[in-house]
């Protein structure tokens, strides 16, 4: 099939829809934008023909000829077949071109109306499709697409392999798709041209996978079963969809502990080679499918006696793994399993659980086994489950317990004690602490659609519902005053429902005064309850609001919340009193026994499987690391933070928002504003007054780094409007204040800079800041050398430097060197940043390295091109301060870089004070300064 310019291709194939796939397509893309070929290969089903169709609709139309062909299994035995969709539509058109016996045995081959053959016509073939491609790339550039290549039919794939070693710098381009296992795809590069580029498609991740089923159209689905898709496609985007389609067609979803539903068409592409198995066999594969860590052992032991001969013939049918590492049963694929699983009957597969439930040496292993060989309730298997559920839990694995908890549920007995329901909501609240979301939220309604649900467990279902909405508390304002209702008075149920109000008056209604008065009654109700996990909780939060209103009731609060007993669960968990003692320290800078505090509760909350909570101490531990100038660590650990946060949904917004301070600080600026502005988005939409003076923030700083002074100026003047309403008082929480006064010096803003220092400076004074007092000071410093007094700011930046260093802020200190350095720097030429190039090195901060760079590249003026002070400038008095000193380095000669080197400002921003000059003056041009200059220096 010959295809000219208008090559399209469908809507689907656009290359932002090539899901997952980014760094390797923009590696094929730029190989045939540099004049190359590309051969993608992988596994069956990975993608490789959306990629391919995506790259030839990107760049049909840079060639003047598209030849495809697509290959199928059940026609690769028919000779010159590929040959003929490439070369068909196009034989008329080179055919004249071509010598008489090339001309003939392509005709004959391409017709079929006589006998040509590679034995009979090898050469004059060859000859004549060689021939053929450079004739088409006479008339202009040449693009062959062959998918499948594997298919190809052997005299087709001899000829074009002959051609495309052959083509040298002939306008032809090759883009060929092949199936291959594992790297072996070698031998298919000898039908490609010799500067092909060989690209391997490999599976997605979760993420990926996620974003694949919603463009799909299969969303809504819960984060565990697309989970467990990925997990049983093994990344393979034809299995996900598959799977994904058979979820969304079956009404009923898989009972927990059960395989996802396999359709057939998955069935018989994965299962094709089980018949070759004899029955005996197969019942062992089954046995092995429903183990979660089957070894050969353990088969034996569930009474499979031939297990091992049984398990080495599958291998060689490829169903199982051949090269196992340790004793583990390993299929092939994950797929495999899954449908071996749903091909099987369930009485089979009731017997192989029932099995397991006595071979497995683990009592969690043997007590989910023992669930699903159980039909019907049954209080002992529901006691078992029950406790393994508590098992499960204690290791650290709060998404087993979820799942053994449901499988308990549904195997108690009504009116039991405990009940179902209380079962479910265990689960619910194990699936929180896993970051199953949905699947909480969805068990809690479950039960809040029973009538006969006593008051405490619809307390407790509503206080889940709430939990599972985050940081977008507004979205279920309505439940608050029936989770009220329900509790009555209750005060252990009220302790619960107040607990939750005191975020909502933060979240929602960007009140702390109120959510401190919530936590602190909420703390009293506990305490009368005897409830000491939500006292403490309670407790944790008040001191938390405190420290961030500048409370001077913080410290003893903290103490309090401090005080045994304790309760394991809240010592560890992200609002608890470990939380709010370390926000406490790295406010205080005591930045060492913050990182001390963090890194131990991040240790306990992946030893106990907390995803919330890990969350939120990795943004706690990157925040450390940046404070103390270690930015490239930061930088990993506030990029864990972000990727953990997609994949269970929790804290995406402050995790976007912390990641976007270290991309400005160590990584890359522009993800960094990209981030932010994400984070304010989402803040936005959820209302969280709180996060959203803290993106705006982010994006005042990303914005400051960016060398945009006006943006930061913006951004950041919302951060003081929004923190002013919402009560916070100590600049520590945001430290956003020295930015803003920077910015406003940079922007000619002198005045406002210095009331934002002088504001901040009194409260930070009040609650004793070191690190913020020297930030401002740096600030106060650039304020100083804008108007005029360089010695001052001089003494200033030096001193600011030193007491950072000491406080062991290796960001700020470099900053202030850096500051120093471009004060110092006409006077001392280049040499005048090697502090401050060293400081940033040490920090690995990227962003602030090239701004030295930058800085220093810049000549300063030679001191005999800079003219004593002339009465000239006295003129100009009716210019704001940075304008008058812009304006006389112009009649010094200066450039615009020059300018923002001496000065400490962006080219930018000299830039826009020079326009407000021009206006203000009544003049056009840096010319008309020069020439104002000279007029009055006559005069």
């Amino acid at each position: 099939m010959t295809v000219r310019g208008d090559f399209k291709e469908p809507a689907r194939c656009r290359p932002d829809l090539v899901i997952g796939r980014d760094e390797m397509f923009t590696a094929a893309r730029e190989q045939l934008a540099d004049g190359g070929s590309v051969l993608l290969h992988g596994a069956a089903g990975i993608g490789k023909s959306t990629v391919l169709r995506a790259l030839a609709a990107q760049y049909g139309d840079t060639a003047r000829t598209v030849l495809r062909c697509s290959a199928t299994e059940s026609e690769s035995h028919l000779p010159f077949l590929a040959l003929a969709d490439l070369l068909g539509l196009v034989l008329d058109e080179v055919s004249d071109r071509l010598p008489g016996a090339q001309r003939t045995a392509l005709e004959s081959a391409l017709t079929g109306r006589g006998e040509s053959s590679l034995q009979r016509d090898g050469l004059a073939l060859r000859l004549a499709v060689l021939s053929a491609l450079r004739a088409l790339a006479a008339d202009g550039p040449v693009l062959v697409v062959a998918d499948d290549l594997q298919w190809l039919d052997p005299a087709s794939a001899e000829l074009l392999g002959f051609a495309a070693r052959r083509l040298g710098d002939t306008q032809v381009q090759t883009l060929f798709a092949v199936r291959t296992e594992g790297q072996e795809y070698h031998r298919y590069l000898s039908a490609s041209p010799p500067d092909t580029l060989p690209v391997r498609l490999n599976p997605l991740s979760r993420t990926q996978v996620s974003a694949l089923l919603d463009h799909r159209g299969y969303t809504g689905l819960p984060r565990s079963t697309v989970r467990e898709i990925h997990r049983t496609s093994g990344g393979n985007p034809l299995f996900a969809l598959e799977l994904g389609r058979a979820l969304a067609e079956n009404p009923t979803p898989p009972r927990p502990g059960e395989p996802l539903p396999v359709p057939t068409s998955l069935r018989a592409l994965v299962l094709s080679r089980l018949d070759m198995l004899p029955a005996e066999a197969r019942r062992t594969l089954l046995v092995a499918s429903a183990g979660a860590r089957p070894t050969v052992a353990l088969l034996q032991t569930a009474g499979r006696g031939n297990a091992e001969a049984e398990t080495a013939q599958a291998a060689e049918l490829g169903l199982l793994a051949s090269e196992q590492e340790g004793p583990a049963v390993r299929f092939a694929h994950p797929l495999i399993s899954a449908a071996l699983y749903a091909e099987a009957p369930a009485q089979d597969r009731r017997a192989a659980h029932a099995a397991l439930s006595t071979a497995a040496s683990d009592p969690i292993e043997r007590a989910r086994h023992l669930a699903l060989a159980t039909t019907g309730t049954d209080p002992e298997v529901a006691a078992r489950l029950a406790e393994a559920a508590t098992l499960a839990r204690d290791r650290g694995a709060p998404s087993v317990a979820a799942s053994l908890g449901l499988l308990a549920a549904r195997h108690t007995p009504g009116g039991s004690t405990p009940g179902p329901d209380e079962r479910r909501l265990q689960a619910a609240e194990d699936a929180i602490t896993a970051g199953e979301l949905d699947l909480a939220r969805d068990i809690a309604r479950e039960v809040l659609t029973r009538a006969a649900a006593v008051a405490a467990e619809r307390v407790r279902a509503w206080i889940i519902v709430i939990d599972t909405a985050g940081h977008s508390m507004a979205d279920v304002d309505a439940v608050f005053p029936q989770a009220l209702a329900d509790a009555g008075d209750d005060p252990r149920l009220l302790a619960l429902v107040r607990y939750q109000l005191a975020w909502r008056a933060l979240l929602v209604q960007g009140d702390f005064a109120e959510a401190r008065q919530e936590a602190a009654r909420s703390a009293e109700l506990a305490a009368r309850a005897g409830d000491r996990r939500t006292e403490l909780l309670a407790l944790a939060y008040q001191a938390q609001t405190e420290t961030l209103m500048g409370h001077p009731d913080a410290p003893l609060t903290i103490k309090r919340a401090l005080k045994e007993p304790q309760d394991p669960r809240v010592a560890c968990h992200h609002n608890g009193a470990g939380s709010a003692r370390f926000r406490w320290l790295i406010m205080s800078d005591q930045l060492p026994e913050a990182r001390a505090v963090i890194t131990a509760l991040l240790r306990e909350v992946r030893r106990r499987g907390s995803v919330e909570s890990e969350v939120h101490f990795l943004r706690g531990f990157a925040e450390t690391e940046l404070r103390s100038g270690h930015c490239g660590r930061a930088l990993d650990l506030a990029r864990e933070s972000l990727r953990l946060a997609r994949d269970s949904g929790i804290g995406q917004t402050a995790s976007a928002m912390l990641t976007s301070l270290a991309e400005a600080s160590g990584g890359d600026v522009e993800q960094a504003l990209a981030l932010a502005r994400e984070a304010v988005g989402h803040a936005e939409e959820d209302g969280d007054q709180m996060y959203l003076s803290r993106a705006l923030g982010a994006l005042g700083y990303a914005q400051l780094v960016a060398g945009d002074a006006a943006g930061t100026v913006r951004s950041l003047r919302r951060v003081r409007e929004l923190e002013h309403a919402l009560g916070i008082t100590d600049p520590a929480r945001g430290r956003w204040h020295g930015d803003l006064a920077e910015a406003l010096v940079r922007t000619g803003e002198l005045a406002e800079a210095q009331e934002v220092v002088d504001e901040t400076r009194e409260r930070a004074l009040r609650l004793g800041r070191e690190s913020v007092l020297a930030v401002l000071d740096r600030a106060e410093a650039l304020v100083q050398a804008a108007r005029g007094r360089p010695e001052a700011a001089v003494a200033r930046l030096t001193s600011v430097q030193d007491r950072l260093a000491k406080l062991g802020y290796g960001l700020e200190e470099a900053r202030a060197a850096f500051a120093l350095a471009s004060l110092r720097a006409p006077a001392s030429g280049p040499t005048a940043y090697e502090e401050a190039t060293r400081l940033f090195r040490r920090c690995r901060a990227l962003p602030w390295l090239r701004q030295v760079d930058e800085a220093a590249r810049v000549e300063p003026p030679q001191p005999e091109q800079t003219p004593a002070p002339t009465p000239a400038t006295d003129g100009l008095d009716g210019l704001a301060a940075m304008e008058r000193q812009v304006a006389a380095l112009v009649m010094e000669g200066a450039t615009n870089r020059e300018i923002a080197a001496r000065l400490f400002i962006s080219v930018k921003t000299v830039e826009a004070t020079l326009t407000r000059v021009y206006r203000k003056l009544g003049i056009r041009s840096r010319v008309d300064i020069v020439r104002l200059a000279a007029g009055r220096r006559t005069n």
